[in-house]
């Protein structure tokens, strides 16, 4: 296992922490070079954490930002061979509470941030050996969540541009997938949870919407990642792959 990404160099988005960086820990585990790219980052910086051995900032709603860092990366290493577009930002809220411009930042941040790291990135992958970009979309692209109209939206956005995305890039050798994450144990959902009345309560909640009865480790989504990335799915694209405890496909009970 430790070869399927021997050689590699993989770009990560949102790598700072939650999903990304999962993704990037397990990566690297698997013998990928690492660079990821986050807004939390201030300076370009070749380390080795264990994670990413190099630090990009990156708004992926900025066109030159995003030109910038890819850049950076293909001129340190050589090449790019994976790239998972994981940059994301959420909303609470149905359609009547949030206005135009948030609207409009979800798009730039959630849909158009894949668009311009996949474009900024395609000139390097069509030269790799094994291109393979992954999206990360959510439960919330296919089922219709309480006040997650804005994040839906977009997350059902990814999920179709994944699709086109895959027709595209097919005669170029390069495949395109997606994983789909329940609600998962991350920094950002816990920064949602710390803003409800009772956390607690509310992470029970969470926990008994998914059939599994608790929420998605990011390590859980990071190991379909470098599935759907990995040299062993050559044969799979066009796929959006659910990691949610069976919440997009089961109706069991509810768990007391």
């Amino acid at each position: 296992m430790t070869a399927v990404f021997d050689g590699m160099v993989a770009i990560i988005t949102g790598g700072g922490s939650g999903i990304g960086q999962a993704a990037g820990s397990s990566l690297a585990d698997l013998g990928a070079t690492c660079a990821l790219l986050d807004v939390s980052y201030t300076d370009v910086e070749v380390i080795d954490d264990g994670v990413g051995v190099m630090h990009v900032p990156c708004d992926v709603s900025s066109t030159e930002q995003v030109d910038a860092a890819i850049d950076s990366v293909a001129e340190q290493y050589g090449r790019v061979d994976v790239v998972i577009n994981n940059a994301g930002i959420g909303a609470i809220g149905s359609i009547d509470k949030r206005d135009d411009d948030e609207w409009n930042r979800l798009y730039d941040v959630n849909v158009l941030g894949i668009v311009r790291v996949t474009r900024a990135a395609t000139p390097y992958l069509q030269k790799s050996d094994h291109p393979a970009v992954v999206n990360v979309g959510s439960i919330a692209g296919w089922a219709g969540l309480p006040e997650r109209a804005a994040y839906s939206a977009t997350k059902g956005a990814v999920h179709a541009l994944t699709l086109a995305m895959a027709a595209d890039a097919l005669p170029l050798g390069i495949r395109v997938n997606a994983v789909a994450p329940g609600t998962a144990d991350t920094p950002w959902v816990q920064r949602l949870l710390n803003k409800a009345e009772d956390p607690e309560a509310e992470r029970k909640a969470l926990a008994a919407r998914q059939p599994s009865g608790r929420l998605v480790t990011p390590d859980e989504v990071a190991a379909a990642i470098c599935y759907l990335a990995g040299r062993t799915a050559g044969s799979v694209t066009g796929t959006i792959l659910a990691v949610d405890g069976g919440m997009a496909g089961l109706r069991t009970r509810p768990r007391s």
